[in-house]
């Protein structure tokens, strides 16, 4: 008889099988045309807070390839599949890789708990504003300063495991996490500052740092390689996540993080690129306000640490944090946005000092429409900073940039 019942399943389990369908794969791209004022941007080595260079105090309009992203997710039996996402990213500086690639195992909910596990190359689940495997901002086209700075430093090597329940009317659940090659996280908010732009790092690329510090210059390359174990081996040091979910019987669901890549500070490659001991923690809040309407909060506090500890102290010690509140409201086919970010870091290092501290904020309003396979959205964005440059680098500590842009997504 359980012969019986395993020759039967058998037929079940191949049928559910789906390497290559239309199932499986999926592609999405956008172009963009950019009006933008203001400074340099970080993407070409500058200090502008977006991915797009203005002129100055001239507008500088540029038609641009956002990016281009092939989904393939291949199903192995109906509780294992997987998420694969290549990307070319067009913009200031074009490059293609790999974005994303894991593994996914979501088995049979039991009667009161339900367990799910996550293994490979991923983001944490820290963002309110992204979805979708190739992790697209649904209400804006820009992301908060936060988020921004997740998809450029925060996207590990891990497996993490994740348990729902529900306690009467209330849901919840954790999500456990280990990981490696994540080292360096906090070299580019460090010398660049916060930022506000669409680009993800794509695996083993590296982001572009601007003109150094003169008392580390020669300590740091002009970049850094976001997915990097610094130290020999790999996960000789491994990292931790934690989060936990709680939604009460009313539309609001609480979210908690806590983030440690455990790096150790003093560690340094042949390329003179430095573990980073990066901490932070996170509180994000979602609630549905009725008629449509939702609003969005995200806060994040942290520290990171990097270089030798000498008699006046370690090179860098850098303390950030950053929020954003967001309200956006739904039609039919459609629905607008207003976001405003704040953001500031205070450093306490012995080679990078309180002369690098930055206070900013910004603003989006952004609206969208749907005609089938095609989003059009329309943002005007507004950032401004205040934080003192190098000597060599000839720019006011008070720096602003606007943006007004259009785009368009397609889904295939």
């Amino acid at each position: 008889m359980a012969l019986s019942a395993l020759l039967a399943a058998a037929p079940c389990a191949a049928s559910d099988l789906d390497l290559v369908s239309a199932d499986t794969l999926s592609l999405t791209g956008d172009v963009k045309l950019s009006a933008t004022g203001g400074e340099e941007s970080w993407v070409d080595g500058g200090f502008g807070k977006l991915d797009s260079s203005g002129h100055g105090d001239d507008v500088r309009v540029t038609p641009q390839l956002g990016a281009i992203d092939l989904i393939w997710q291949p199903r192995f039996s109906w509780s294992l599949s997987a998420t694969v996402v290549g990307s070319l990213q067009g913009g200031e500086r074009t490059e293609a890789g790999l974005e994303q690639a894991f593994v996914s195992f979501k088995p049979m909910r039991g009667e009161w708990l339900r367990i799910s596990a996550r293994a490979g190359l991923m983001w944490p689940s820290v963002s309110l504003e992204h979805e979708g495997a190739d992790w697209h901002v649904r209400d804006t086209i820009t992301p908060s300063a936060i988020n921004s700075w997740i998809g450029e430093e925060v996207r590990p090597l891990a497996a993490e495991v994740t348990a729902s329940t529900t306690a009467g009317e209330h849901k919840l659940s954790a999500t456990a996490g280990i990981f490696a090659a994540n080292d360096t996280a906090g070299a580019l908010l460090t010398f660049r500052g916060w930022a506000l732009h669409d680009r993800t790092t794509l695996a083993f690329r590296r982001q572009p740092l601007p003109p150094l510090p003169e008392p580390i210059e020669y300590d740091q390359p002009r970049f850094t390689h976001p997915l990097l174990d610094v130290e020999p081996g790999f996960a000789h040091r491994p990292g931790y996540y934690a989060k936990l979910v709680w939604q009460p019987p009313v539309p609001v669901r609480i979210e908690l993080f806590r983030y440690d890549n455990r790096a150790d500070p003093e560690a340094v490659n042949d390329d003179l690129e430095w573990g980073w001991r990066t901490q932070f923690n996170h509180v994000g809040i979602a609630a549905d306000l009725g008629g449509r309407t939702e609003f969005k909060l995200q806060a994040l506090t942290g520290r990171t640490r990097m270089g030798m500890t000498e008699d006046n102290g370690i090179w860098v010690d850098n303390r950030f944090r950053a929020a954003f509140a967001l309200v956006s409201h739904s039609f039919t086919k459609g629905g607008v946005a207003v976001r405003i970010d704040a953001f500031d870091s205070r450093h306490h290092g012995s080679l990078v000092d309180g002369e690098s501290n930055e206070t900013g904020w910004a603003a989006t309003l952004a609206g969208h429409r749907d005609f089938g396979p095609v989003t059009a959205f329309v943002e005007l964005l507004h950032v401004s900073s205040d934080r003192e440059h190098p000597d060599e680098v000839d720019l006011a500590p008070r720096q602003r940039q606007t943006r007004l842009q259009g785009q368009l997504r397609v889904r295939w």
